[in-house]
């Protein structure tokens, strides 16, 4: 009997390890894993993708293009807010949207804001301490044409361990000098999640 109680207890700790334990393995950064549903890395990049590849078929970069003797429109980044119930790093997203644009090799892209403050500062050493010959100069900076910014909004309905997350994400191109909007963006992402009744 001892015996018996001796093995059923090593089972059962070999089970109880063996569930606790943490297994890791390395995957593709392009691989779509989808765990809890919410927004993840796969909707950041395949959103920003897709909607600036539409942004860039429209019209107005052509119109701009025939203005300005076939000068590149140049373009920047601005705010996106997180209007979610749920936590989304936007900076990724920004991020991805910035990587899309300057790839797409249709437009000329500036720094951000913040960006440009650490550079103005970086200009402002080189003024005092670099040699003449290679300090970089003020007042040439190239002024963006147009801000891209937006908003990423979610629905959720759920009930008894089934729930539905709709996401849906704003973009909106404007003219900095005329505040003209000259494209507005939408993409939609639903997606049915069923948990398991044992939270598994």
């Amino acid at each position: 009997m001892k015996n018996l109680i001796r093995i059923l207890t090593y089972l059962l700790l070999i089970f109880v390890f063996g569930c606790a334990g943490t297994s890791i393995k390395r995957v593709e950064t392009q691989e779509t894993i989808d765990l809890s549903g919410k927004w993840n890395d796969t909707d950041s990049r395949l959103v920003s993708e897709e909607m600036v590849n539409d942004a860039l078929k429209r019209p107005w970069i052509t119109r701009f293009m025939k203005e300005n003797k076939g000068n590149l429109p140049t373009v920047i980044v601005g705010t996106v807010k997180n209007r979610s119930h749920e936590h989304i790093n936007v900076q990724t997203f920004v991020k991805d949207l910035e990587r899309a644009l300057i790839n797409s090799g249709e437009v000329e892209f500036v720094a951000s804001k913040a960006e440009r403050e650490e550079l103005r500062e970086e200009r402002k050493d080189q003024a005092s301490r670099a040699s003449e010959v290679t300090a970089k100069a003020e007042g040439e900076e190239i002024g963006a044409d147009f801000m891209l910014k937006g908003t990423i909004n979610t629905i959720e309905d759920k009930i008894s361990g089934k729930s539905v997350m709709f996401y849906q994400v704003n973009l909106e191109l404007i003219n900095i000098e005329t505040n003209k909007k000259v494209w507005i963006g939408e993409k939609k992402i639903k997606k049915f999640i069923k948990k398991s009744r044992f939270g598994l």
